[in-house]
């Protein structure tokens, strides 16, 4: 069994190849909450086509990079956003996921994304109901992993399912580079 914590808040969640869920397929997403309730987290990994000065109010555009896209955080309440950021002050964060790594809160930041390195909105997320994401876990569907603030950031979403299970070394290597259809192998 693993030694990865029992809570998992601020850790990430890569879904093994059994996991079929279209909603989970190949994804990686960060714990930000998990308790007796349940559990609440976002896929890192799925880029939409929305360019978040298109989409989003302009105060939590003008956080963003310019071009950057929303992310679909997940299947929840696709209209709401959660913008993650890598805080140079993490008092600043409402809510710390890692590290200096939390959720924004845009009445509090500036109009200038002075007190951040980096940031990225999600439209929606995952929500695991009490003891849901435990089970899931235990049948194994999920891989568990330390986080990076990279892992959040990154420059290639579609690349972070394999470079994380890489990261992991040993038979994750192997798993990292299965295709994605293996009947096509």
């Amino acid at each position: 069994m693993s030694d990865a914590p029992a809570n998992r808040r601020g850790r990430l969640l890569i879904a093994s190849p059994s996991l079929l869920d279209d909603n989970f397929r190949r994804a990686v997403a960060l714990v930000l909450e998990h308790s007796d309730e349940g559990a609440l987290g976002l896929v890192l990994n799925r880029p939409t086509g929305l360019v978040a000065t298109e989409a989003l109010p302009e105060r939590i555009a003008d956080l963003l990079p310019p071009a950057e896209l929303v992310h679909e955080g997940g299947p929840v309440q696709p209209e709401a956003v959660i913008v993650l950021a890598d805080f140079l002050d993490p008092s600043l964060a409402p809510t710390l996921a890692f590290g200096s790594v939390g959720i924004v809160d845009p009445e509090r930041l500036a109009s200038t994304p002075a007190e951040i390195r980096a940031a990225r909105a999600f439209g929606g997320y995952a929500g695991w109901a009490a003891g849901q994401l435990e089970r899931e876990i235990e049948e194994e569907a999920w891989i568990d992993s330390e986080a990076m603030a990279g892992d959040v950031f990154t420059a290639t979403p579609e690349d972070l399912w394999s470079d994380v299970l890489e990261r992991k070394g040993g038979t994750y290597r192997l798993v990292a580079r299965m295709p994605e259809d293996p009947t096509l192998n």
